[in-house]
């Protein structure tokens, strides 16, 4: 397994593309309305990410319609934007990648269409919080699989499971690399691959209620838990840089 090392140019870069991610999920989050269809969601992210400079690295990706996935209440991960429309009380993913310089930049969010239950809130609450306590626990040194130790110990810690079969990734110049970095523990902790500084990775826990079995819908994109309950996603992109790290997709709203 090759973990590619990045230069300070290529972190520069890298932060660029990532920016304009946290940019595009920060403005969808303020303009997300009931009674929007995900297809029109979709035209606005891709819209304002394309205002950015960036283009929409998810649109044709593997075959992908769309240039962000709109994962509806129980759809966790990759939700193809068609014409359903959003309610009040819904939970919607949003996950967006860009293409900027040759170089990629990838995060995600659920968010409350309007009000939403407090359970609802608990279930997206679960998988911030656990994709920020990675975070900070990130250091050189620390092996891949102590990572998705930690995000499968939170998540269940708060009565939750992490979906199976799907994980973060790394992240440069494709959008999906080496390594895997699944939310749960496979295998042992001590084994694999450590973090590195000039390291570039996504992580992105993946939160069911009850089954983190996952199924996949006819659309053959739709990826839901076998519990048929609601889920929650979220995910940034992190550069490890002076021993510690540091999150590329932050919005920094500049446009």
């Amino acid at each position: 397994m090759a973990i590619a090392i990045r230069k300070p140019a290529e972190l520069e870069k890298l932060k660029r593309a990532g920016e304009i991610v946290g940019n595009t999920l920060a403005y969808l989050q303020e303009e997300i309305r009931p009674g929007m269809s995900l297809k029109e969601i979709d035209a606005m992210g891709e819209a304002y990410l394309r205002k950015q400079g960036a283009e929409p690295s998810f649109k044709g990706l593997y075959g992908f319609t769309g240039s962000v996935c709109t994962s509806l209440n129980e759809v966790c991960i990759h939700g193809v934007p068609d014409e359903t429309v959003v309610r009040e009380g819904d939970i919607l993913g949003l996950d967006i990648g860009s293409k900027l310089d040759g170089y990629f930049g990838d995060a995600a969010i659920t968010m409350c269409i309007g009000e939403c239950s407090e359970e609802d809130k608990r279930l997206i609450a679960c998988a911030k919080d656990a994709l920020y306590h990675a975070i900070d626990a990130i250091k050189p040194g620390m092996r891949f699989k102590e990572l998705s130790y930690l995000l499968e110990s939170f998540i269940r810690e708060r009565g939750y499971v992490p979906l199976r079969d799907y994980c973060g990734h790394g992240i440069g110049t494709k959008p999906h690399d080496e390594p895997n970095i699944p939310n749960y523990l496979e295998g042992k902790a001590n084994q694999g691959p450590k973090i590195k500084n000039g390291m570039v990775f996504c992580i992105e826990p993946m939160v069911c209620q009850q089954i983190g079995t996952p199924k996949l819908l006819k659309d053959g994109w739709s990826v839901i838990s076998e519990d048929g309950l609601r889920t929650a996603h979220y995910e940034h992109q992190v550069a490890v840089i002076g021993n510690k790290a540091v999150i590329l997709t932050n919005p920094s709203r500049d446009v």
